[in-house]
């Protein structure tokens, strides 16, 4: 009988770990950039001295899907959509290099360029900052431009460059930030060749439809595995009255 519950626990656990998962992903289904958080399920056999004595699930988020979200058109100088593959890298809160693909960007009272998520987007020398009281675009090859207002006949000048980085061949994993990095450190080598659309910016790649059917059957297996544990505490209730008799 024990195994029987053992089995129903650890499908609980599994079902609980999905609706965790499945309720982050529906929650950023409208955050820019986000990529959908991936679980994987597997069934492990815990042996006895001569015979399999459990069987139970084990659950664990895997990554993040990266395939690409869609890409819609804003019109704001600085907001950026990443072609490709390539990830934008900004300064996590440890300091340290992080990854995303999160384009929305704004200047900070103190000149500095940060993403929605209020991240310093790092350049070739560290986070970029911008003279105040200018105009600021993102061309394509992901340089940072700046006008002068008092001059505006002037061209823009180029004062860093979005560090833009390839995740090829390199594991990457999503912390609980939200942002990428490299499984067991390092960071990721710049990509020269990344492009990025100027005005534009990516959603997020949860299919709401998709995740709302997941997060239905996900309930649905918790109630049954519940119910699962019920039906072994009528089958051992009417065991021990059979040996009342």
């Amino acid at each position: 009988m024990d195994r029987l519950i053992y089995t129903a626990v650890s499908g609980m656990a599994d079902s609980m770990i999905r609706q965790r998962a499945i309720a982050s992903n529906l929650a950023n289904a409208q955050t820019i950039g986000f990529r959908a958080e991936t679980f994987e399920s597997a069934p492990v056999t815990i042996k006895g001295q001569a015979l399999e004595a459990r069987a139970m699930v084990t659950t664990g988020v895997l990554g993040a899907d990266m395939s690409a979200g869609a890409i819609i058109e804003t019109g704001n100088p600085l907001d950026v959509a990443i072609n490709g593959e390539a990830l934008l890298t900004v300064q996590a809160m440890d300091g340290t290099e992080a990854y995303t693909r999160r384009g929305d960007f704004s200047i900070s009272a103190s000149g500095a360029l940060v993403n929605g998520d209020g991240r310093p987007v790092m350049g070739s020398g560290g986070p970029i900052t911008v003279p105040l009281d200018t105009d600021v675009s993102i061309g394509p090859d992901g340089s940072v431009l700046v006008r002068e207002r008092e001059n505006p006949e002037l061209p823009p000048q180029a004062v860093d460059k979005l560090k833009l980085v390839s995740p090829q061949g390199s594991p990457v994993a999503k912390g609980t930030d939200g942002l990428f990095r490299v499984r067991g450190g390092g960071v990721l080598p710049v990509d020269e060749a990344a492009q990025v659309q100027s005005g534009a910016l990516e959603q997020s790649n949860v299919n709401a439809t998709q995740i709302l059917v997941e997060m239905v059957e996900a309930q649905r297996l918790f109630d049954m595995r519940t119910k699962l544990i019920s039906t072994a505490r009528e089958i051992d209730e009417g065991g021990a009255n059979l040996m009342r008799i």
